[in-house]
């Protein structure tokens, strides 16, 4: 028999943490939506790190992904912990939406469902040119480059002609370890930010707007960041929900990060399925939708048993 319907996943830092700030808060208080919202549905549900040792991962039927922030600092790691716990458990999103969303080369996938993303140029891992020549041979004049596994805008810098030169270095000793992106400069996101719209079991719940501190061009409260209530356009709803649906498995949370490029057409910046910030606090009836969900899924699984 299964102890729990549902284990949350965190990372041990914010666990039972000794100190709180407004980031820790923040990420506790998210995590709880989620959980008073599946017991609300009547399930036994429980909080845990991913790589707590201790536990017995075949005692729970699901485990749902919230706030295991340190997956992209451990990812050898977690990679191998992410196979065993698989044959032990369902995991929520599933591995395969996971494995597919946690390299960034899955928007290739979006853009040949006819999803638009954002203009990008990927680089293999163990390519031998140099940023100078790869950026005049995709006439990049200004341009992010950024790794394809990767978060919290780790490795992530804005280059342009006067700057290349210092970056050279960083990028060749990237480049022999991982994959990375070229993007072009999207002047957009500093003038009018980046729309995040949360889409539960596919139909759209609320959105935020985020926009970059004066004189940065990262939109991450990590970096100064703000974030505001935003009310978006049918045309933006859509277009985030055509892209769940053109996602490799349909998953039942996502939050899509979209802006409009320079050319004036709405693009994908991101599709995050693994462990994306869901902003519940700022529309708690979120996380009612997406235990909803869950235990809709519990109860088809159950029937097919």
């Amino acid at each position: 028999m299964k102890r729990y319907d549902v284990i949350i996943l965190t990372d041990k830092r914010y666990v039972n943490p000794t100190e709180t700030n407004t980031y820790i808060k923040n990420v506790l208080d998210e995590d709880n939506y989620v959980k008073l919202a599946l017991e609300n549905q009547g399930l036994n549900v429980d909080r845990l790190s991913w790589d707590d040792a201790s536990f017995d991962w075949s005692t729970t039927r699901y485990i749902l992904f919230r706030t295991t922030w340190d997956y992209f600092d451990r990812f050898s790691e977690f990679s191998e912990w992410l196979n065993n716990v698989s044959q032990k458990t369902i995991l929520l999103n599933s591995e395969k939406i996971i494995r597919w969303n946690i390299d960034k080369h899955y928007l290739q996938d979006l853009q040949r469902n006819g999803i638009h993303i954002c203009e990008s140029y990927f680089i293999e891992q163990g390519t031998t040119q140099t940023l100078k020549e790869l950026s005049n041979k995709f006439d990049l004049k200004e341009f992010v480059l950024k790794p394809c596994v990767s978060g919290a805008a780790r490795h992530t810098y804005k280059i342009n002609s006067e700057n290349i030169e210092s970056f050279e270095v960083v990028f060749s000793e990237l480049i022999t370890e991982e994959a990375m992106i070229l993007q072009p400069f999207q002047y957009n996101i500093v003038k009018k930010g980046e729309i995040s719209l949360m889409v539960m079991n596919g139909k759209f719940t609320h959105a935020v707007l985020k926009i970059a501190k004066s004189g940065d061009f990262r939109v991450q409260d990590d970096f100064g960041g703000s974030v505001h209530n935003y009310s978006p356009t049918q045309e933006e709803i859509d277009f985030a929900e055509n892209a769940v649906k053109a996602c490799i498995d349909l998953p039942i949370y996502a939050r899509v990060d979209i802006f409009t490029d320079n050319n004036d057409k709405l693009a994908i910046a991101e599709l995050e399925l693994i462990e994306p910030e869901l902003w519940f606090r700022k529309h708690p009836t979120a996380a009612d939708e997406l235990a909803k969900g869950i235990k809709q899924l519990i109860n088809k699984n159950e029937k097919v048993i």
